[in-house]
């Protein structure tokens, strides 16, 4: 399914839609266009649809990433949100980093005028301007089936590294990754003959055990490395480079070392090439490191290895972004379907270190009720239902769990949900969202989720709330293609209670809802439930939950979904709102988003109060849309800096004035002095 181009209603421009990755941006033109198909190829860049307008103008809704160059690829103009600038007379391409990747190709002068808010590209009267789109979706390029041996299984992760679009450093780029092949289990191993797997001169030699291999997956994808069985774990090139995988750090320490290095200095190393941002991590690394980035650019992906891991990594550590997500996964042969998934996600991979802990129901204060509208249970009548294991803590944004029971601090991952995300990647229409109430005094939940889900206008939200529903009303919902179902009301051993019973999930052989929020207590097994039916993921609960508690946090996952916050980033934020915090966690894949962000990246301030002045430090929470190698430039102040889009961006010094132009800007999430509040509810004049 290709992006479209359509003529908006409600003013003069394009509005192009990315129907893969439900994604939304327009551009308004100096007046009507009638967008007229084009061939894509004409465009010069790659891209999946393209169009032909005429107008004098182009201006963007958002100040996004741009980059202006000639008819030879040179870079003209990297635009800053301060950018006054006219190009002559000539042949030009224009990039623009929005939700989806778009080009511009123009002939003529180009003039550009940027704002934090904005950007204005100004053309020759009567300028036909062509647009194209591609999607950052990709799907798997194909099936490798391989048997339950180990040295079949490192054949299969070998094929992952098919995804990459280049071995250049831009590689780090998320968009030069595509999806890797998928992997079952069968009775022979067979690998397609059309899959592409790169040369790359890198071997990774492991004993021959699934615990290596799974370990090794998403480094063999980003190494486009062969993995072979030998009785040491090291990595070998062509050139006669080698690099032990079993030293101080342990088997998987150097693994995830590795990994995070050699990803880190390919970003500091493509800023040589068709993207020379000023980039932020490396203004820090390469006053530590003697080694020439302009060389190694030129260099083969085997030579710049050997390079990058001639710096001890303690030297450039504190530049590593923040890493999205450390995978804990029992090696077990089911778990060879989630590899290529975790390895898109550049996952850290973990074989499970947990301490087992018990699932209680929460203590309730006197006169506070639980979802399931009793009084709080005893801890002897709740005990033991449901065995939970509490992963060893990382330094990750976020967790996930392949393995039996249920996991604290972590989402709970399975194959299955993965693979039901493919079956979800053809959307059309509106973003269909249904809000479920089935108890009348949740109504405060209820009337936010119908309120704020679908309040930006510039987004094609469908939402529907229904109330007091019978298991047959309920099971046809399930049964709906929505996008998302956000359920209130109560969930007990027998089900979701309806107006005239309950509904067991269990019992449904498929569901057609994509990703779910179950606010109710002990939600958990209707929710696995869900994922095994046909889902993507959901958020629930492990235990009772106090009814003020539930609906602080169902209220807080409300507006960060709609603010286009993944479902693992919304509740590791939400949660924190409430002492019940911990009783949620997320089933399947955590990686589902509802809506996009007005901004390329979801961002959650943290803001201290300094004195007369704030200091304000972004935090960055990439997605599956916006991966790991994505970069950011923070419109603050006079901030020209890009920072890689994952944890920590910089701390900023500023005014209360200029804070407030920020918050101006959007409605963001902000913790102010740990307090956790929203931007456009802040009265700087009462910090």
């Amino acid at each position: 399914m290709t992006p479209s181009f359509d003529s908006p209603s409600d003013r003069d421009g394009v509005v192009i839609r990315d129907h893969v990755e439900r994604r939304t941006y327009t551009l308004s033109t100096s007046g009507g266009v009638d967008p007229d198909p084009i061939d894509p190829d004409s465009l010069g860049f790659p891209v999946d649809a393209a169009v032909s307008v005429t107008t004098d103008t182009v201006v963007l809704p958002t100040f996004v990433g741009a980059f202006v160059r000639d008819a030879d690829g040179a870079m003209r103009l990297e635009v800053s949100n301060d950018t006054s600038a006219r190009l002559p007379d000539g042949e030009y391409g224009i990039e623009l980093c929005a939700p989806m990747k778009l080009y511009l190709g123009v002939e003529g002068p180009v003039e550009v005028l940027a704002t934090p808010e904005r950007i204005r590209f100004e053309f020759a009267p009567g300028t036909e301007v062509r647009i194209g789109a591609r999607s950052h979706h990709e799907r798997p390029p194909g099936t490798v089936t391989t048997t339950d041996d180990p040295e079949d299984v490192l054949a299969a992760v070998s094929t992952l590294g098919t995804a990459l679009k280049t071995t250049s450093p831009e590689r780090s780029f998320p968009t030069l990754r595509g999806h890797p092949p998928l992997v079952e289990r069968g009775d022979d191993l067979r690998v397609p003959d059309d899959l592409d797997v790169p040369d790359t001169g890198v071997r990774i030699e492991l004993p021959p055990e699934r615990r290596y291999a799974y370990v090794a997956a998403p480094l063999a994808l980003y190494l486009g490395a062969d993995l072979v069985a030998a009785n040491a774990p090291r990595i070998v090139t062509d050139e006669g480079f080698e690099h032990s995988l079993d030293g101080r750090r342990g088997f998987e320490g150097e693994v995830k070392r590795v990994l995070k290095q050699t990803f880190l200095l390919d970003c500091v190393t493509r800023t040589e090439g068709y993207y020379p941002v000023d980039l932020h991590e490396r203004q820090g690394v390469e006053p530590l490191v003697d080694l020439d980035f302009a060389d190694l650019y030129d260099r083969s992906l085997a030579e710049r290895l050997q390079a990058h891991l001639s710096v001890p990594y303690e030297v450039v550590e504190e530049f590593v972004p923040t890493w999205k997500l450390t995978a804990h996964v029992e090696p077990t042969p089911e778990h060879v379907a989630a590899l290529p998934f975790l390895a898109d996600d550049l996952a850290v991979v973990r074989t499970p270190r947990t301490r087992e802990v018990t699932a209680q129901s929460s203590s309730l204060p006197v006169g506070e009720f639980a979802r399931d509208g009793d009084f709080t249970r005893s801890t002897a009548d709740s005990s033991g239902k449901l065995p939970v294991v509490e992963p060893e803590p990382t330094d990750s944004i976020e967790q996930a769990w392949l393995g039996d029971s249920a996991p604290i601090d972590a989402s709970k991952a399975t194959p299955t949900a993965f693979r039901n995300r493919l079956d979800h990647d053809e959307p059309d229409g509106d973003i269909d969202i249904v809000v479920v109430c089935n108890d009348t005094a949740m109504g405060e939940e209820r009337d936010l989720a119908a309120e704020v889900y679908g309040s930006r206008e510039e987004l094609p939200f469908d939402v529907t709330v229904r109330r007091d529903l019978t298991a047959r009303e309920l099971r046809g919902v399930l049964a709906d293609d929505a996008a998302f179902l956000h359920y209130i009301g109560h969930i007990d051993e027998e089900g979701f209670e309806c107006a005239d019973g309950h509904l067991d999930a269990t019992t449904l052989e498929s569901v057609g809802v994509e990703a779910f929020v179950l606010n109710a207590c002990q939600s958990y097994e209707q929710g696995m439930a869900l994922v095994e039916a046909g889902s993507v993921g959901g958020v629930v609960t492990l235990d009772d939950v106090i009814n003020s508690g539930a609906v602080r946090v169902g209220k807080t996952m409300i507006r960060l979904l709609n603010r286009g916050f993944p479902l693992r980033a919304a509740l590791s934020i939400a949660k924190g709102r409430s002492l019940v915090g911990d009783s949620y966690i997320v089933v399947g894949d955590g990686n589902v988003e509802v809506s996009q962000t007005k901004s390329k990246v979801a961002l959650l301030f943290e803001i201290e109060t300094n004195g007369d002045g704030f200091e304000l430090t972004p935090r960055s929470y990439p997605s599956n849309s916006i991966g790991m190698g994505s970069f950011v430039t923070p419109q603050i102040e006079d901030n020209c800096q890009s920072y890689l889009a994952s944890g920590t961006l910089d701390t900023f010094r500023m005014s209360a004035e200029e804070l407030q132009q920020i918050f101006f800007m959007e409605n963001l999430p902000a913790k102010i002095d740990g307090k956790f509040s929203w931007s456009n509810d802040v009265d700087l004049e009462q910090l």
